[in-house]
């Protein structure tokens, strides 16, 4: 056997060994892909009802908010109709008030005038005229 014929021995045999290195890796690889799969499957079967349950309490919430921005809207109606019946009601009752107010007022101030001043006597001429 010449050198040449041993070196392509030695090159054959260290060819051979790489290719099986190399079948080696590539069967750790399928196999880590084929677990990488199951594991998105098993993941993609537990997030998709999730995300059903999501997206229908989503929609539950979006039909909440609209109730509630109906019954502000509602309040907020009911809040300007209160206050102009309010000021409807004060500029109706208010007046009549403060005239019952002052009269009784001026009335108690003439009956404590009345009262409280002394009687005044007036001479009383002959012809029956007060002077």
């Amino acid at each position: 056997m010449s050198a040449a014929d041993l070196a392509a021995v030695i090159v054959s045999v260290v060819c051979l060994a790489v290719v099986v290195v190399m079948v080696l890796a590539v069967q750790a690889l399928v196999r880590t892909l084929r677990e990488l799969r199951a594991t998105v499957d098993d993941l993609r079967g537990a997030t998709l009802p999730l995300v059903h349950d999501l997206q229908s309490t989503v929609s539950k919430a979006g039909d909440e908010l609209e109730r509630v921005d109906a019954v502000l809207d509602k309040a907020e109606r009911i809040s300007t109709t209160a206050d102009v019946a309010s000021r409807l009601a004060y500029k109706a009752v208010a007046p009549p008030l403060i005239k019952t107010a002052s009269l009784v007022a001026g009335a108690g101030r003439a009956t404590w005038r009345m009262r409280s001043s002394k009687p005044r006597r007036r001479a009383i001429d002959v012809g029956g005229r007060a002077k």
